[in-house]
């Protein structure tokens, strides 16, 4: 049977990089782990081919090639999904369609043949078994979670790694907090359940052995979830293979803000080769903290906190969320500040929505404030799928002046500087500069240094980075994400007016 997977694409969002990725020749952050996880889980006689649209294009001989197309997508990929399927139908190609955006919003995207839902771990054996015996149903869905110990390694061999910015491997799924506006574990659970350290070195050995060398991201949705575990068994694992393997990859992933708490989990982080992390923060203020269940980082000096992480040798990446029913319109200008003081240098910004499943969603839909849209996917869209409390013209403009305040050329290197000022160098223990790095230097002068604006505040950072190379690389590095973060600005579109023609009637509060 011949098997194509197709990724359907991602539009240029803050997250796709895509801007920033141009400076050193990459298509793509990273490959769909998903589809490779799956994959690896077809028999071996199956003939398979992976199609990532956001690497190369899908032909119309591609599709005709295949007995079956397997498509996976996140809502981001809606309208990319939608088209290949339209394409599959129009080609009668069977469609069988999994991942996050068909198991909360399969309505959405009509034309799959066969529903694959939920845990692939569980439910694509089940639809396996039957289309073999000619009998496959239209929907495979469980309520069950995946025993993480069952999934295999995934076919790198499908995928072209130097199209690519960074490699992807999940340790674990589920997460134990439950913050209201997440759909993280209405997915996966808050029990979190992981692989085997064995299976995280074999992961590292096949990504290594297929030749990569560079940045590996550990998907997972809080890396520390299993805290005692990752300190007494993964991470003394990984410090081993890396010392055996001359520290090929340098790591990064997702955690709570309680990583801070565990100085012992941060230096065997660091000196695994942990340099970044990304945190969800939120907000300034602990009454939108706490109205939202962050009960995690209530009460915590956040700045301190972020400082803190930086000198044992990790980056900070931020997310914040404007619009809690406790948001006043000072919130924006104590983003800025909080933001800036930090020396957080990636920092996403976005509008809160209520994804489907969630307990914000079913709050606002029993307090009748639902919108009909539902959220896109992308985090700075300026969408929002309810009425918020905040008036909305002073909630979208002060997100517009929090924006182009943090993302200006100014601002941006400022916060760098902060950043390398703190930042420890010291558990870095290989440095080289590579091809890459030289090249993404000289595009840098010419794009940052001559034809922006704000050239004026590049140089000045590139001066006072020039006396470390370590620094200056880093410094190069986090000007290009700051030239692309402004890019991605230019096509956010705040309407000057609201226009409730969106609202379905029955969710219009009562105006008496």
């Amino acid at each position: 049977m011949k098997i194509l997977l197709i990724n359907p694409e991602v539009p240029n969002t803050f997250w796709s990089l895509k801007n920033a990725l141009k400076f050193v020749s990459k298509k793509a952050l990273l490959p769909p782990l998903g589809l490779l996880t799956v994959a690896a889980m077809l028999p071996k006689s199956f003939e398979k081919k992976l199609i990532d649209m956001n690497i190369a294009a899908l032909h119309d001989r591609d599709i005709k090639w295949a007995d079956y197309v397997f498509i996976s997508a996140m809502m981001i990929q809606k309208d990319s999904a939608k088209k290949i399927i339209e394409r599959c139908n129009k080609l009668k190609v069977k469609v069988v369609a999994g991942g996050s955006l068909f198991t909360s919003f399969s309505e959405l995207i009509p034309g799959s043949d066969y529903l694959v839902l939920n845990e692939a771990e569980i439910t694509l054996p089940l639809f396996l078994e039957d289309l073999a015996h000619n009998c496959a149903k239209p929907v495979y869905k469980t309520e069950l979670k995946a025993d993480m110990r069952k999934s295999p390694v995934p076919l790198w061999e499908l995928v072209d790694m130097k199209k690519y910015g960074q490699m992807g491997l999940q340790y674990s799924r589920g997460c134990p907090f439950n913050c209201d506006f997440c759909d993280v574990t209405n997915l996966f659970g808050r029990k979190v359940r992981t692989k085997t350290t064995t299976q995280i070195i074999d992961e590292l050995e096949d990504i290594y052995i297929h030749g990569w060398r560079g940045e590996v991201f550990f998907v997972d949705d809080n890396f520390i979830g299993k805290r005692q575990k990752i300190k007494h068994e993964l991470l003394p694992a990984i410090i081993g293979w890396m010392e055996k393997r001359n520290r090929p990859f340098a790591f990064n992933t997702q955690s709570s803000i309680d990583i801070v708490d565990d100085e012992e989990l941060m230096m065997l982080m660091a000196r695994a080769g942990f340099d970044g992390v990304f945190i969800g923060l939120e907000s300034p203020n602990d009454s939108s903290l706490a109205e939202c269940h962050k009960t995690q980082n209530i009460g915590r000096d956040v700045v301190a906190a972020i400082k803190k992480i930086q000198q044992f040798g990790m980056q900070v990446h931020g997310g914040f969320i404007v619009g809690f029913d406790n948001d006043t319109p000072n919130v924006f200008d104590k983003l800025i500040n909080m933001i800036q003081e930090s020396g957080i240098v990636t920092a996403m910004v976005g509008l809160l929505n209520a994804p489907r499943g969630t307990k914000l969603y079913q709050r606002l839909k029993n307090e009748n404030r639902l919108t009909t849209p539902p959220p896109t996917g992308d985090n700075m869209d300026c969408t929002i799928n309810f009425i918020p409390k905040m008036n909305i013209h002073e909630l979208f403009g002060g997100y517009k002046k929090l924006l182009n305040t943090i993302y200006s050329q100014k601002y941006h290197c400022k916060r760098i500087k902060t950043f390398l000022k703190n930042y420890n160098f010291d558990n870095k223990t290989k440095f080289s500069i590579s091809y890459y790095d030289l090249m993404a230097f000289f595009k840098s002068i010419w794009r940052l240094g001559i034809i922006d604006k704000g050239k004026i505040h590049y140089w000045m950072l590139m001066l006072w980075s020039a006396t470390n190379l370590r620094r200056l690389t880093l410094a190069v590095r986090l000007s290009i994400f700051g030239f692309h973060f402004r890019q991605v600005l230019k096509n956010i579109d705040v309407p000057r007016e609201l226009t409730l023609t969106s609202i379905d009637e029955s969710s219009k509060p009562d105006k008496s």
